[in-house]
């Protein structure tokens, strides 16, 4: 199978033009592989993989979504507006919501929502002094990126980013942020519920509830490991 696949900025820079022709490619074929074979043609931009994101007919899709030798395919390296650092991001530091709306934020947008999760005094009838999390950080930001690219095949968004804070936080301080920017309110407010729920539920990291007498590391509801893309390896 033969696929024409459609570079930009740095990436065709890099490669030296702006549109390449990829042979060979197995099938079915999946925007992963698709990924895999550019990178074997162009080895160069192996470090450049974990930020690449995938569009189809127009539309970022998935890593999993499938791609036929009729598609228009491209790889879509980091926009102008930040890092793909910058928009999944495990941090030590301060949550800081104005940071988060002028990342997402563009002249397309209509609407920014922007969930941001707080230290509380209580839980289940016992007061709480303060919280510690922990992080597998390098898979917590891969599985925030699947999110992501679910969101993106479920609502028609601009940017998305999340944020999550790990080490000990006192109570009243953020430590979760989820943006979605929009060019409508509707997709933007359903698709940060989404993007909350799902980060609660597979996203790598642990919470652990300390009291005056006590603590105790916070166990979820929800099993992870068969909802998480297994190109997160």
């Amino acid at each position: 199978m033969r696929l024409t696949v459609q570079l930009f900025a740095n990436l065709a820079e890099t490669c030296g033009a702006r549109q390449i022709e990829l042979c060979d490619l197995p099938q079915p074929l999946t925007a992963a592989l698709v990924l895999d074979a550019f990178v074997d043609r162009f080895p160069q931009v192996d470090g450049m993989r974990d930020s690449i994101m995938f569009a189809v007919n127009a539309e970022y899709v998935s890593a999993d979504h499938p791609v036929s030798v009729c598609d228009e395919v491209a790889l879509i390296p980091p926009v102008s507006g930040g890092s793909d650092d910058d928009f999944f991001k495990i941090t030590h530091d301060v949550l800081d919501a104005t940071a988060l709306h002028t990342l997402v934020l563009s002249p397309q947008a209509g609407a920014v929502s922007l969930f941001m999760g707080v230290v509380r005094d209580n839980n289940l009838g016992r007061d709480v002094d303060y919280l510690e999390y922990d992080a597998y950080p390098a898979m917590a930001t891969k599985v925030m990126r699947q999110i992501a690219g679910e969101i993106r095949e479920r609502w028609d968004v601009l940017d998305i980013a999340m944020h999550h804070r790990i080490g000990r936080l006192e109570i009243g301080e953020a430590s979760v942020a989820v943006a979605v920017a929009s060019a409508h309110r509707g997709e933007g407010i359903e698709a940060c519920h989404y993007g909350i729920d799902r980060l609660k539920a597979i996203v790598p990291i642990w919470k652990k509830e300390v009291w005056a007498d006590g603590e105790e590391w916070i166990e979820g509801s929800v099993t992870a490991a068969a909802e998480v893309d297994a190109s997160i390896d």
